[in-house]
C-alpha cells in the first residue's frame, strides 16, 4: 500500500528539481507564459493562491512604508492604510513621487495631503479609491 502523503512529497520533490524555481514569469520552451516550478499562468491561479499573494503583497508594502518613514507611528491607523495602499498600488518608488503628499503628511497638515493626492494623475487613474483615500487622509478616520 502508497502513502499517499510521501508519494506526494516525492512527486514534488522530483517536480522542483526537474522544473526549477523562477519567482519571475518567464517564457517555457513551449512558449507559455510559466512562474514559480513551471505554473503555466495561462491556467490561472486558485483563490486560495490569489488570497496568499495578496497577503504578501500587503506585508511587503506595510514594511516598505514603515521603514521608510519615521513618523509612520505618529499617524491613525486610516492614515497608515492610506498610504500602504497607495505603496501596494504604486510601489515605493510612486508612492515617494508624492512628495509634496508626503511633506504635508509629516508636517500634519492632513488636508494639504489630500488634496495633493486628489491632484495628481494617480488621482484620475484609480477615482473612487484616491477620493476614498484623500477623504481617510483628511479625517483621520475609516471610511
Amino acid at each position: 500500500m502508497c502513502d499517499l502523503k510521501q508519494f506526494t512529497e516525492e512527486v514534488l520533490l522530483r517536480i522542483r528539481r526537474a522544473e526549477g524555481f523562477s519567482n519571475m514569469p518567464y517564457q517555457c520552451p513551449a512558449g507559455h507564459l510559466t512562474i514559480g516550478y513551471g505554473h503555466n499562468l495561462e491556467h490561472g491561479i486558485s483563490a486560495e493562491a490569489t488570497e496568499f499573494i495578496l497577503r504578501e503583497d500587503v506585508s511587503r508594502a506595510q514594511r516598505e512604508v514603515k521603514s521608510a518613514f519615521i513618523w509612520w507611528p505618529k499617524l491613525t491607523e486610516a492614515r497608515r492604510f492610506v498610504l500602504v495602499d497607495m505603496c501596494f498600488n504604486l510601489g515605493l518608488s510612486g508612492l515617494k513621487k508624492f512628495t509634496k503628499m508626503l511633506t504635508a503628511l509629516e508636517a500634519g497638515n492632513f488636508d494639504t495631503a489630500a488634496d495633493e493626492m486628489l491632484n495628481s494623475r494617480w488621482a484620475g487613474q484609480v477615482g473612487r479609491r484616491a477620493r476614498e483615500n484623500a477623504a481617510m487622509m483628511k479625517s483621520g478616520e475609516w471610511m
